[in-house]
């Protein structure tokens, strides 16, 4: 049977989380070049899945750097996979490439692929495969455009007990962020909570980002945060410190369960880990 609970471990630091550093990537033309050049094989990656490029994309591109030395996470879309056959058969080729970790998500399609419609539906079958130590889900602080909060959580709820960890989409509100997790924890103990942030971008990547947040987020959350986007920019753009800052106070506390950051990186790869590293020396310097 797969791993889908977490054991409790001993209380983290909010060092030791800070430290705790991810990347999203996305599987385009020179990514693997860009990986290979500028992120240590000791930062996680997630890669992620379109409808255009297809799931083999992004297992060739998980594959390739897996076998460079990178602990590599490929999103797998539910509406994108046929049946449960080709389920077990992603599950196995994933394997064979030495891959031992898993991101699940619904997906965007409009059509589904064939029988599984959500998440819930591919996270059973791995689950039943056992070939995973490692399974995240996505989370939204903020709620969701197209789904209702309601539904949200009955979905969390389904999916916890098959996942080891929630990734949060992007907030700008540390408060929110930080008021879910606690729910969370209150719902589902063992799951831990990794809070996304966007790694810097330009203020205008910022703009366009914040545009598609959440799948199409709602004119009314976009409303909501948009004062305090703009707190976050400086003159020469985005960059994480202030809300990494916000969300401080709060990582190591009790009452959460939040045991990491993963950067959104945009592929802006360089700059990723120039701040990554700064943010160590800052660590390190404190």
């Amino acid at each position: 049977m797969t791993e889908t609970t977490t054991r409790r471990r001993a209380p983290r630091s909010t060092r030791d989380i800070l430290r705790t550093i991810s990347y999203e990537i996305m599987p385009f033309r020179g990514t693997e070049d860009a990986v290979l050049e500028h992120v240590p094989v000791d930062v996680p990656l997630t890669v992620t899945v379109t409808e255009a490029k297809g799931i083999e994309t992004t297992i060739a591109l998980a594959a390739n750097l897996t076998a460079r030395g990178y602990r590599v996470s490929p999103h797998v879309a539910a509406r994108m996979v046929r049946d449960t056959a080709h389920a077990k058969d992603l599950a196995a080729q994933l394997t064979e490439a030495g891959i031992d970790r898993v991101f699940v998500v619904g997906g965007d399609a409009p059509v589904p692929a064939g029988e599984f419609t959500e998440a819930l539906d591919l996270l059973r079958v791995f689950a039943e495969t056992g070939m995973f130590t490692r399974t995240g889900i996505g989370g939204y602080p903020e709620g969701h455009a197209r789904i209702t909060d309601q539904d949200l959580d009955a979905a969390l709820t389904a999916k916890a007990p098959l996942a080891t960890h929630v990734i949060t989409q992007i907030c700008f509100d540390a408060r929110t962020t930080v008021d879910w997790a606690r729910r969370v924890h209150r719902g589902h103990p063992d799951l831990e909570v990794v809070i996304g942030v966007p790694a810097p971008v330009s203020r205008q990547k910022l703009v366009r980002i914040a545009g598609g947040i959440g799948l199409g987020q709602s004119a009314r959350f976009l409303r909501k945060q948009q004062n305090t986007i703009w707190k976050l920019i400086r003159p020469g753009g985005y960059r994480p410190d202030k809300l990494l800052r916000a969300f401080e106070p709060h990582l190591a506390a009790p009452d959460v369960n939040i045991a990491g950051i993963h950067l959104f990186t945009f592929n802006e790869l360089a700059g990723a880990e120039a701040w990554r590293r700064s943010l160590l020396a800052r660590l390190d310097a404190g």
